[in-house]
């Protein structure tokens, strides 16, 4: 259900299916088709409109190599990749949504390092260091990232903030600011909407991980991440009550703790529209613009800003999702495509059909198809820190499991302290 929430799969209900596609091409690599077809295997979760634009970054690949493309998409990824590990049925190729399972199966030594067919020169020369470091484990490279989604935003309706005199805060107390002018004018600052049905408090995981890079920093965020500080830890502490004094406050969320837990989370942007909105300001990652209603002109009546930076010495943290390959077989056929994948063609395609902020280097701002696309690439581009979502890299009894649902008890009333023990105490020995 994370993954879901995370890159807005239209499909995500639907069966596990097989797709065998074959693409065309890859100009990078000056080699001639081959007279008796190849093929190198890929399992990801990409499914739907994703998948359909998956297929077209990948289509220049088989024209120029003559290789066969099997992908394999599935909702069940992180349950059905192990069993197949496990089987001997391993893909070539697999496309993970987070980094901390491909990080799972590295320890075990079952994927190939980059470095077996990249140069460090090559590899830096294609990605900044910030994404190699989230691809790596024990510092040596594994992934080669295709896609990338921003968490830091927060939208807003640029007609109402025009017509209001309102500004955009550059600072978290410019924002608190904001909010408090709302609430005198009788209006109601924010959107905030949790429910997602069993995956119900991945919204307030999401607040509290955005907290964190803006308080404690990367380094203290990467220790919480891995356990090394418990929830327990006063940083940690001051996040989740910072995001509190937002979300337990009724005055400042449309419909007050109760419609936080029952409006579900892809309603919640459509309050900043209408003649009388519901509220002013939605922090949610790039995919929720899938949810904005249909009459919405998003070249006029949706904005997006940078979530403010909260402690200066922080600098400008973005928290991030995506999607990145990994190789299991080390095949000449599985070589070329994660080669070609690290090329800038794929990154090009894929940028043009919108939807995905490409990590890699040197991708030009005008190949986005729109204005909100173009600033969420600056957004990422001008980052001082990147850190991936928190709770997709801990263990999933803990991110995907007591994190979401403490996120629940919180916002209705539960102590902080009581909801942090809940979740450090269920962190696997």
């Amino acid at each position: 259900m994370k993954r879901f929430k995370n890159s807005l799969k239209p499909a995500f209900f639907a069966a596990t299916f097989l797709i065998c596609l074959t693409v065309s091409g890859c100009s990078f690599l000056n080699q001639t088709p081959q007279t008796n077809q190849k093929q190198v295997t890929i399992l990801g979760v990409i499914v739907g409109e994703e998948q359909e634009k998956l297929e077209k970054a990948l289509a220049p690949f088989t024209e120029k190599t003559g290789i066969e493309v099997v992908y394999e998409g599935t909702n069940t990824f992180a349950t059905t990749l192990p069993i197949r590990v496990d089987s001997g049925n391993l893909p070539d190729i697999a496309l993970f949504p987070q980094p901390g399972l491909m990080a799972d199966f590295a320890k075990e030594g079952q994927l190939i390092p980059l470095t077996e067919f990249i140069t460090p020169e090559n590899l830096k020369e294609a990605y900044p260091d910030t994404w190699i470091a989230l691809g790596s484990v024990d510092e040596t490279p594994y992934g080669v990232w295709y896609q990338a989604s921003v968490k830091s935003l927060v939208w807003y309706n640029p007609k109402v903030f025009q017509e209001n005199g309102y500004e955009i805060p550059k600072t978290w107390e410019e924002m608190i600011a904001l909010s408090d002018r709302l609430v005198e004018e009788g209006k109601t600052p924010w959107c905030v909407a949790m429910e997602s049905g069993d995956a119900t408090g991945w919204v307030g995981t999401d607040w509290v991980e955005d907290i964190m890079l803006r308080t404690a920093g990367p380094e203290v965020y990467d220790q919480w991440v891995n356990n090394q500080i418990p929830f327990t830890d006063q940083s940690v502490k001051n996040a989740v009550e910072t995001f509190g004094k937002i979300v337990r406050n009724d005055k400042y969320v449309y419909g007050g703790k109760v419609g936080v837990l029952s409006i579900p989370f892809g309603d919640s942007i459509q309050g900043l529209f209408g003649e009388q909105p519901k509220c002013y300001l939605h922090r949610q990652a790039a995919f929720i613009a899938s949810f904005l209603p249909e009459d919405i002109n998003t070249a006029e009546d949706v904005g997006i800003f940078y979530l403010p930076p909260i402690e200066p010495d922080q600098g400008s943290p973005v928290l991030v999702a995506g999607d990145v390959f990994a190789m299991f077989n080390d095949t000449p056929e599985a070589r070329q495509l994660m080669e070609y994948v690290a090329s800038k063609v794929p990154h090009e395609i894929v940028v043009k059909l919108g939807g995905s902020i490409s990590p890699r280097k040197n991708i030009a701002m005008d190949l986005y198809p729109n204005q909100l696309m173009q600033q969420q690439a600056k957004i990422l581009a001008d980052a001082d820190v990147i850190r991936f979502d928190g709770s997709d890299m801990m263990p999933g009894a803990v991110g995907t499991g007591t994190f979401w649902s403490g996120m629940v008890d919180y916002v209705g009333g539960t102590d902080v302290e009581t909801v942090l023990e809940n979740i450090e105490n269920s962190w696997p020995e």
